[in-house]
């Protein structure tokens, strides 16, 4: 059993409320969840309007299902015209660790 985890740290465009920052993560982190069967959240700077950080597990059989989880749900982000991707952080666990 492995466990994938993936940190995407977030710039949003033309934001200017934690309301307009919320509705937009909202339906992301939906997505995330509906499409790749993720656990997916807004971990940090919750109370910064432009920033945002999300944490995505995964757990799977092989590190290789894993890794193409994480792929999918890092372009998945990349792609929105809404914010900006500044960073990725991956860390795959397995039980031996």
């Amino acid at each position: 059993m492995f466990v994938g985890t993936i940190t995407l740290d977030l710039l949003f465009g033309d934001v200017h409320s934690l309301k307009e920052k919320r509705s937009l993560l909202r339906p992301i982190l939906a997505d995330l969840q509906r499409k790749n069967a993720v656990a997916a959240a807004e971990v940090e700077y919750q109370d910064l309007h432009r920033r945002g950080r999300i944490g995505i597990a995964v757990v799977s059989a092989t590190v290789e299902r894993c890794a193409e989880v994480l792929d999918e749900c890092e372009r998945q982000v990349a792609g929105r015209p809404e914010l900006e991707l500044l960073s990725a952080r991956r860390r795959v666990f397995s039980e031996d660790d």
